[in-house]
């Protein structure tokens, strides 16, 4: 697939890079060949994703990374997957199956960042290499390959001011934050800040448990008890599941023409931006990420070098110098669904405008 045309210049780094210096150095990556045996095509690659309620795990990442493992193999390599549900114990025991099964490599997004810690190094003791995928888990990961997450929140703050426009200085907002077990959550809510602090009024803000579209419902239910539907002019939601049960919310109370924001470009948050109830999204490359991340764990279970794939360095709380390729992101509005979402794959015109949405999709010349 191909990468968006229109790319968000990535102005802040999802987590700090690293001075310059040699793999060596790194406490926690390496030129990856230190302590694996040379290996064939004929690898196991271990998967943990860590839920399936956001449509990307499994929609997108999951085929992507297994049909780049089997290119880079010609198609000898095998991966192993487990989902984890949101529930960070079920994952640790995952990370156990994958070890006793003597997978050579492991991609894992990991639902709580720090409680993954103990498990990474039970993997590197049994000579496994660890990727962290799209979250930055703590213990001695090897790689890792994700978005420019504070870039992505304050693309989404400077979209919320750009739809307040010159009501933003008197506007009331909400925040729809992400899971605290998340350490992207964290990065977002960053990244939002930076942009949005000082410009509007934070009524309400929240820590959304699980990421949970309910969870988020909820929440707006309280902000609306407690600020009164007519003094909220916007909401920042971290993620489109979440925008879906927000705007659920403000629709039960009779709020119309608030902007609401997202992420991950799901189909129904693309469906929502069509009609006008969500503002825009923030579109990432999935498979962009899903390809890197195959790279990156297929080099390493047949120690090789990660040199020509990773271009930067991250630190983490546990480990310096991860080597890691971050991809930026694009603001997804009703205007670039074509530039977008369609252009790189994702969906189809068919698919978004459906019967209930053609009318909403001929109004912005989707079709």
């Amino acid at each position: 697939m191909r990468r968006a045309a229109v790319v968000v210049a990535t102005t802040a780094m999802a987590v700090s890079l690293a001075a310059c210096g040699s793999a060596k150095e790194s406490d926690g990556g390496s030129d990856s060949s230190d302590s694996a045996a040379k290996k064939g095509d004929d690898i196991k690659v271990g998967l943990l994703l860590p839920e399936n309620q956001t449509a990307r795990y499994e929609k997108f990442d999951k085929p992507m990374i297994e049909k780049k493992v089997k290119e880079l193999t010609n198609n000898k390599g095998e991966v192993v997957y487990a989902n984890a549900k949101q529930d960070a114990s079920l994952q640790n025991q995952q990370v156990d199956t994958m070890v006793t099964n003597k997978v050579d490599v492991l991609i894992v997004d990991a639902v709580d960042y720090k409680a993954i810690a103990g498990s990474v190094k039970k993997a590197k003791d049994a000579g496994i290499k660890v990727v962290a995928f799209d979250r930055l888990a703590e213990g001695p990961i090897d790689a890792y390959t994700s978005f420019d997450n504070v870039t992505v929140g304050k693309t989404q703050g400077e979209a919320l001011l750009q739809a307040l426009g010159d009501k933003a200085k008197d506007a009331q907002i909400v925040m729809m934050n992400g899971s605290s077990t998340d350490p992207n959550a964290a990065q977002f809510k960053e990244g939002a800040h930076a942009a949005l602090d000082g410009k509007v009024k934070v009524g309400r803000e929240y820590d959304t448990k699980e990421w949970k579209p309910e969870n988020a419902n909820a929440n707006m239910e309280g902000a609306i008890s407690a600020l009164g539907k007519d003094k909220i002019q916007g909401v920042y939601s971290a993620n489109d599941g979440m925008a879906g049960g927000i705007i659920t919310a403000l629709k039960a109370a009779g709020i119309s023409n608030v902007p609401v924001t997202g992420q991950d470009a799901e189909l129904a948050g693309v469906q929502r931006i069509v009609t006008g109830e969500q503002y825009m999204s923030v579109f990432k490359s999935y498979p962009k990420e899903a390809e890197t991340a195959a790279e990156m764990a297929v080099a390493l279970a047949k120690g090789e070098s990660l040199d020509s794939i990773a271009n930067d360095k991250v630190d983490s709380a546990t480990a310096k110098g991860i080597p890691a390729v971050i991809v930026p992101v694009v603001s997804l509005t009703k205007d670039n669904i074509k530039e977008t979402v369609i252009k790189d794959g994702f969906y189809t015109i068919d698919e978004i405008c459906t019967d209930k949405y053609k009318a909403a999709c001929d109004k912005i010349g989707l079709k």
